[in-house]
């Protein structure tokens, strides 16, 4: 995995996010926190979940500590929610382009219940996008029982839609 890789997975990353946060701004504030079967109850709290998700992950990354938990009630609104997921995306694409190719494989240590854990760098930001993509799922599927689906998440449409744009670089 290259920082270049890296990069191109996070832009996929908040393409597909800014594709479920602009479905999410068309769900009235009641369906916004209307409870519902999926593991997080709520739109809000998946979408919240996965926004503290990225964050902790990225302070982790970044230092080794634990971020603060974000909560839900701290975004009563999809408004909020947007403008606090601009700031972190803004934070992680700082984060990833501070990297350099050689940064990737080193170890991440961070304290749990039983000790210490260590992961490969380019294994936790992985991570971070593949959680992305399974609560980007379910509230893509919240949002299409809502009649606003986001369209289609597939990464291959993320690239035939940069590639519209910019000319695909070669592997």
């Amino acid at each position: 995995m290259t920082r270049q890789d890296l990069l191109l997975l996070y832009e996929y990353n908040y393409w597909a996010n800014k594709r479920i946060l602009s479905a999410a701004a068309q769900v009235s504030q009641e369906q916004f926190v209307a409870p519902t079967s999926h593991n997080y109850g709520t739109l809000r709290n998946t979408l919240v979940h996965t926004l503290d998700a990225e964050a902790s992950w990225r302070t982790r990354c970044e230092s080794g500590a634990f971020g603060e938990e974000i909560l839900e009630t701290a975004f009563p609104t999809v408004a909020q929610l947007v403008q606090r997921w601009t700031t972190e995306e803004q934070a992680m694409r700082a984060f990833l382009a501070s990297l350099q190719d050689t940064e990737l494989d080193r170890l991440v240590s961070y304290p749990i219940d039983t000790g210490t854990r260590s992961r490969v760098l380019w294994h936790c930001l992985f991570h971070v996008v593949n959680h992305g993509t399974q609560h980007r799922s379910e509230a893509a599927d919240m949002l299409t029982g809502y009649g606003h689906s986001p369209g289609d998440l597939d990464f291959t449409v993320f690239l035939l839609e940069r590639n519209a744009t910019q000319p695909e670089s070669k592997p």
